[in-house]
């Protein structure tokens, strides 16, 4: 073999990388120039010049190494691996006074000690350096100058020089890190798989909301800006090799160091990485300092639900690394951390997509949302997935622009202008209250006039319109007429008011019909406050919202006497009494609902507002059959809430459920679980209500249903019923 003008020749090289980024590494080489690329499980071959190989070693985001492959041989013993290795001339590649290390992978009949093998290479180059020259090279297994490689498959071995020495993904930068990072050239693949690069040609920003120690961010940085990852890296393998060109390298070097000062001229996109520890965030600022980008990106220790500030401004990319809970041993605490990430993005990213790369599926489906893509990858030996969702805004979006009707508004019936009057009023009426009370969500009306059966909740600046099914012996011709009149008003007072408008039609479920979900996967997502809670609604996915507006002030009185005492929600919904009870100093909670959805939504409602899920327990259980089979234990109450449905006949149930049949038993059980002191807050839905006479014979009940009824709701003060009961 001639070794003359080796920098112009073309050459066997290999580039090694991860499992799963095979594909994405043979376009990356094809652009830096390499040729007859050929893929196989973690590597990829190919031909190119020095110049190339240098090209890749400097510039690929995606390769572990870069390996000039010296030999390719077939053995049928451990003497054929000895004296093939001993024949190639290696005084040619290194002098004596280099060391060098031996790594061997791969087994096979006759040779199944990797170890052994290594040794074996690793004499045979001894060996010859001692015939030839009478010296021998030393032996450095943790810092050579130069690393050989040798990998058996079946019968044939491939001897190569490894031109990278350390690692590629160790780009220089890294002067501190957070806990379990991902490394660099996993983070770039997980970049590219995101579609970073489009996004930031588009003037896309990036988030990281758990950056950790910035590895996200800074690859992020070095693809928009064109920063070769191999700039900062003190040394590679190939500067100890006979071969090396220096002129070529060092051309090289320069023009990425020209690159790196354009590209950085014209980044213009936004990047900014939060984490709640303060210790991620100086770690963060100092690997940003060691690339010198930190005037570039933007750090801060926020919590994932602050961050919406930046959110308004900018639309691009989140991507985030959450942990994975098998490290941690304890999956439990880390759900609240998806659950609340769901939350964040649905809540303060619309329009922008989102990548979440997890070794944890189980807590990855506490992520209510439908990913666009699934990548299968590797961090380290732990196999996770990349979760990719395409603007998260989208759905929603289709959603409004089905149900809000945007008729303009011409001469309005005399009808039609009571209503708008009326709209005005309620809302001027409003105003003080609404300084007085600390709540963004409340009712604006409520079948105030007869001809028009539609109640109007305000969500912040969205205005939800209830259509109420109309009795059958009605005029439905003239409702409908009536209804695009009162279309026309609300759409005119929400121009006016600067709102926008949902529409949702309310049926009556009866027989074997149940509510059903809307078509959409995720709804319209919002956060909403009430004094000092904070709630997850959805405006659109059910028939309700997540919160029951007309129950505010009965949770309010729970929040007030609940302090220090034991609190026991059946039917817990999505669990915002115990919010407030939480929120009002309860010493503990059990919150009962046999739905998973509820009670996935009340545990994010218990992550918005940092409630201990180790005091505040969620139960998945049929309350009905759990009452029943629990009249005697060994826990008591203080205050329990008993909030059940008119009526269910759930498959997950025994037998269907009538608040009006069904009520007698569930008070006398709950009775049994008070203090001697304790009170229990029966509610209900039920216009035709009335209790039973034996709940009435055996304990003290008032009816306090004017105390909770608040402003909002006194033009409908049947919209429930609530009684105190307490033990005789």
């Amino acid at each position: 073999m001639s070794y003359k003008n080796k920098e112009k020749q073309q050459h066997l090289w290999v580039a090694s990388c991860s499992s799963g980024l095979e594909a994405l590494l043979v376009d990356e080489l094809r652009a830096l120039g390499a040729i007859n690329l050929r893929e196989t499980i973690s590597t990829v071959a190919f031909t190119g010049t020095l110049e190339v190989a240098y090209r890749c070693c400097l510039w690929s985001r995606l390769a572990n190494r870069i390996f000039y492959v010296v030999k390719s041989f077939s053995i049928t013993s451990i003497d054929d691996l000895y004296q093939n290795t001993f024949d190639i001339e290696w005084e040619k590649h290194f002098s004596p006074r280099e060391t060098f290390s031996v790594e061997f992978r791969g087994t096979n009949k006759f040779l199944d000690n990797s170890l052994y093998g290594a040794r074996r290479v690793k004499d045979a180059v001894v060996d010859r350096f001692r015939d030839i020259s009478n010296q021998r090279p030393s032996v450095d297994t943790k810092a050579p100058q130069l690393r050989l490689n040798a990998r058996l498959y079946k019968d044939r071995v491939q001897l190569s020089i490894d031109l990278a020495g350390e690692s590629l993904h160790r780009r220089g930068y890294r002067r501190a890190s957070g806990s379990a990072p991902l490394k660099e050239n996993l983070a770039a693949a997980l970049l590219l798989r995101s579609g970073w690069p489009n996004i930031f040609m588009r003037g896309g920003g990036l988030i990281d909301p758990m950056c950790g120690g910035g590895t996200f961010l800074i690859e992020a940085a070095m693809i928009a800006s064109d920063i070769a990852p191999g700039l900062l890296r003190r040394k590679f393998g190939f500067e100890s090799w006979t071969f090396h060109k220096a002129p070529v390298w060092e051309s090289l070097i320069s023009e990425a160091k020209a690159r790196r000062i354009v590209g950085l001229k014209n980044l213009r996109s936004d990047i900014r990485g939060f984490d709640i520890d303060p210790s991620a965030i100086e770690a963060t600022r100092l690997n940003l300092a060691a690339c010198e980008l930190d005037k570039h990106i933007h750090v801060a220790v926020k919590q994932m639900d602050q961050i919406d500030d930046v959110s308004s401004k900018i639309r691009g990319l989140v991507i985030t690394n959450p942990p994975y809970g098998k490290r941690l041993n304890d999956v439990n605490t880390l759900r609240p951390v998806y659950q609340k990430l769901s939350t964040v993005l649905k809540l303060n990213f619309q329009g922008w997509s989102a990548s979440v790369f997890t070794g944890n599926l189980e807590l990855a489906r506490e992520i209510d949302l439908s990913p666009s893509r699934q990548y299968k990858l590797y961090n380290a030996s732990i196999p996770c997935k990349l979760l990719v969702f395409n603007d998260i805004r989208s759905k929603s979006h289709q959603i409004l622009s089905r149900l809000t009707i945007p008729p303009p508004l011409k001469e309005l019936g005399p009808d039609a202008q009571m209503l708008l009057n009326r709209l005005k009023k309620n809302r001027r009426k409003l105003n003080s209250w609404l300084k007085a009370n600390s709540t963004d969500c409340y009712r604006l009306y409520d079948c105030d006039l007869p001809e028009y059966a539609i109640a109007i909740d305000v969500y912040k600046d969205m205005l939800l319109i209830h259509e109420y099914k109309l009795p059958s012996h009605l005029d439905q011709s003239k409702a409908s007429a009536r209804l695009e009149d009162a279309a026309k008003v609300v759409k005119n007072c929400a121009f006016d008011w600067k709102y926008r408008v949902l529409y949702k039609q309310r049926v009556r479920q009866r027989g074997l019909r149940q509510y059903q979900k809307s078509e959409d996967d995720c709804g319209i997502v919002m956060l909403v406050e009430e004094g000092s809670a904070k709630f997850e609604v959805n405006l659109t996915k059910y028939i309700d919202t997540g919160l029951f507006l007309d129950q505010r002030k009965l949770r309010a009185r729970i929040n007030s006497e609940i302090k220090g005492k034991s609190f026991l929600n059946l039917f817990c919904y999505t669990a915002t009494a115990t919010v407030q009870a939480a929120l009002g100093g309860a010493k503990s909670s059990l919150s009962c609902d046999m739905s998973n959805t509820y009670l996935s939504w009340a545990n994010r409602n218990m992550s918005l507002n940092n409630i201990s899920a180790l005091a505040h327990k969620l139960l998945r259980v049929d309350c009905v059959q759990w009452l029943s089979e629990h009249q005697i234990v060994d826990e008591s109450f203080d205050i329990i809430l008993l909030d059940p449905p008119t009526f269910s006949n759930s498959k997950k149930m025994a037998k269907a459920f009538d608040v009006a049949r069904d009520h007698e038993n569930l008070v006398i059980w709950c009775m049994t679980l008070l203090t001697p002191k304790g009170k229990l807050y029966f509610s209900t839905n039920f216009k035709k209500f009335k209790m039973s006479k034996r709940v009435n014979q055996q304990f003290i009940i008032r009816d306090i249903t004017k105390e909770t009824i608040d402003f909002d709701f006194q033009r409908n003060p049947k919209i429930h019923r609530v009684y105190e009961i307490k033990n005789l």
